[in-house]
Order: structure tokens, then sequence, then C-alpha cells
């Protein structure tokens, strides 16, 4: 049996991938739906929650989410696209969520916030470790060290 010795770190850092596709590829299939779908999940949701100038705030919402999640999809300037991931992520939360809880109680909004809960400690953990291994950030720190 051959034992393979690890540097400190090594094998988390190459199961990032994991959490960046995860994130990153529910970010831009929502993105896309809220230019697809505006009444249902852009503007018209925008305008139910009660958000300011659903007309303008929902496409660059959509915006964010496209070009972020592919980001983090990538593993581009990961840490940075987490950003802007993890403010929507809260702002939804507590637009829609928090309702549900005065409302509905704690288990009811347990139930409606788990995607919302994982994207929110998915995007905190993308924030905290970078995009790992096997990412662009990866390759051009990588590059930049050897010239």
């Amino acid at each position: 049996m051959k034992i393979i010795k690890l540097e400190p770190g090594e094998k988390f850092s190459s199961t990032i991938i994991l959490i960046r596709v995860m994130v990153g590829a529910v970010f831009l299939s929502e993105g896309i739906q809220k230019f697809l779908f505006p009444a249902m999940r852009g503007t018209g949701r925008f305008i139910k929650i009660g958000l300011p100038i659903p007309e303008i705030l929902s496409y660059v919402v959509g915006s964010f989410e496209m070009i972020c999640g592919l980001f983090l999809l990538i593993g581009y300037i990961t840490s940075i696209a987490a950003v802007p991931l993890i403010i929507i992520i809260l702002v939804a939360i507590i637009s829609t969520k928090i309702p549900i809880l005065i409302q509905d109680g704690f288990w009811q909004m347990a139930h409606e916030a788990r995607t919302d809960f994982s994207m929110l400690l998915g995007g905190l953990f993308i924030f905290l470790n970078g995009g790992g291994k096997y990412s662009l950030d990866s390759y051009f720190k990588k590059k930049s060290v050897k010239t």
C-alpha cells in the first residue's frame, strides 16, 4: 500500500471545486431565469416582494448572479465574486424568509430557506477560502510565481 503524504490543506483545497460548482451553477441559473421569466423570477417577483425600482434592480441582480456565478464556476476572482452573491442571498433571506418566519413560524421558514441557507454558507466558504487548487486563480498565481 502506497501512502501519499499531502501538504496541509491540499486535499481540502482540491475539493473546493465541488462547492464552487454548487454555488456558481445555482446563481448562474437563477440569474438567467430572471431574464427568461421576468414576471415570475425577475421584475414581477421584485414588485411582489416590495423591492425598490424593481424594473432596474431585477436585471442588475440577475446580471450579477450570472457573471459572479460564472466566475465561481471557472474559479476566477472567486473571493471577490462571492461578495455580491452573499449580499444578494442576505437580501433574499431578509425580504422573503423573515416574513415567512413571522407569519408561518420557524419550520415553514426553515423549509423555504434551505437553498438560501446553503448558498449563503457556500458563498461564505468560497469568500474565506478562495478558488482552490483547480481554479483560474490558482493557475494565474502559479504563472506569476514562475515569471
